[in-house]
């Protein structure tokens, strides 16, 4: 599974980019479920006030199902002026 990270998510990993195992992905059915592992992983995810989640290109809720194919993408808070 691809991971892409946008802003203050790319900021908090160091990374623009994650992949997760298979063996890891049959651990994660739902987006909500990944979404904690996420945030066990880096914790600092958990102080965002918001961030939406899509997969495979489309906004997703926490009991959108996500399999070793997906791409996932953060989209944290956007704020402009």
């Amino acid at each position: 599974m691809k991971i892409l990270l946008f802003g203050v998510t790319r900021d908090i990993t160091g990374k623009a980019e994650l992949e997760l195992p298979p063996d890891k992905v049959k651990s994660l059915g739902k987006v909500e479920d990944l979404k904690e592992f996420l945030v066990g992983e880096y914790p600092e995810l958990k102080k965002l006030s918001s961030m939406a989640i899509a997969v495979n290109n489309k906004y997703a809720s926490g009991d959108t199902g996500i399999g070793q194919e997906d791409e996932i993408a953060l989209i944290p808070p956007v704020s402009g002026g």
